[in-house]
């Protein structure tokens, strides 16, 4: 299937960014953004499909990621180093068109709900999964918030201190940290006590994958993580507080581009940090007054990309195709 895709370099920001291209060379740009812990190989799927149906699909490995540059300072992975990068990354591919589509998933998604906060020019229309775009409160720094809520074991305290956890990761083994990230499905926040598996299990249970996810696709994703490291995605997570910093022009910005915003009832996201409440009382819709469509979809997890392609494929397309 890949082997279809052509894979490029590209210099943008300073940095040597690579990216996976499908489709017509002018057709409509649809940007692809992942997550952790992931890489351009997350929406393979959607690659296949929406360049069939006539869009240009390009998706990056995000700074730090798989073959992109990974920046040794922990500070170069604000919101808009990253942000920065996909702007440079659109002026190279789609040089003549003045908004594109974009996508987004994860941290991916975070990073696409700022690309439209920032340049709100550049995004003609936003379909998002798992994370949902949270306002800045200029009264509560993020992670003293999270640490009070969940306490030091949370997962995103535990990947505060550079090379702590990394150290761990290496002791468990990349095959094994990433089958454990990727078959995550448990629909409440995650812990990592230290010495233990996620969640307190012991660390030697073994992991099973799902059908959607293939040995083959885990090789892929080791291989690129012992290569690189975990450090570059983990950054992502260093730089709450700075990003919390670095955005309060924005504060009480909201996104004003047309959006479709899609999640697992399962997923770990839809389970925590009060996303069904900022959903049920309105929140989400104050703060996205362009919100077409909010899809919950039952028994998914939080890689719902990878395990519901046919059906995120079709979503992504009929929401685009409208506008």
């Amino acid at each position: 299937m890949a082997s279809s895709i052509e894979h490029r370099t590209i210099n943008v920001n300073g940095i040597n960014i690579h990216v996976a291209i499908k489709g017509p060379e002018n057709a409509p740009v649809i940007l692809f953004i992942h997550g952790f812990p992931q890489l351009w190989y997350s929406w393979r799927h959607q690659i296949e499909a929406l360049s069939s149906l006539g869009y240009r699909a390009v998706a990056p490995d995000l700074r730090g990621y798989g073959d992109t540059d990974a920046p040794a300072e922990v500070t170069s992975y604000t919101v808009l180093h990253v942000v920065g990068d996909l702007i440079g990354l659109l002026d190279v591919v789609a040089p003549n068109q003045e908004s594109v589509f974009v996508v987004g998933h994860d941290w991916g998604a975070l990073m696409a709900w700022h690309l439209a906060l920032f340049r709100p020019d550049r995004v003609k229309a936003l379909v998002n999964l798992s994370v949902l775009f949270n306002p800045r409160n200029p009264s509560r720094k993020v992670i003293a918030t999270l640490k009070a809520v969940y306490g030091d074991d949370y997962y995103i305290i535990r990947f505060q201190e550079p090379g702590e956890i990394e150290a761990e990761f290496a002791e468990i083994g990349t095959e094994k940290v990433l089958k454990e990230f990727l078959t995550y499905r448990t629909p409440a926040p995650l812990f990592l006590p230290k010495g233990q598996g996620f969640n307190g299990k012991p660390l030697d249970t073994p992991v099973v994958l799902p059908s959607w996810l293939s040995e083959e696709d885990v090789k892929y994703y080791t291989s690129k993580y012992e290569q690189k490291g975990f450090t570059g995605g983990l950054n992502y997570y260093r730089n709450l507080d700075r990003n919390w910093e670095l955005t309060a022009p924005w504060t009480g910005a909201q996104i004003k581009v047309p959006v479709k915003f899609i999640v697992g009832d399962q997923d770990l996201t839809y389970n925590s940090l009060g996303a069904k409440d900022h959903i049920d009382k309105g929140g989400f819709k104050r703060d996205v007054p362009f919100l077409h469509d909010l899809v919950v979809m039952e028994g998914v997890g939080h890689f719902i990309n990878e395990e519901k392609p046919e059906e995120i494929s079709k979503h992504i397309y009929d929401f685009f195709q409208k506008l």
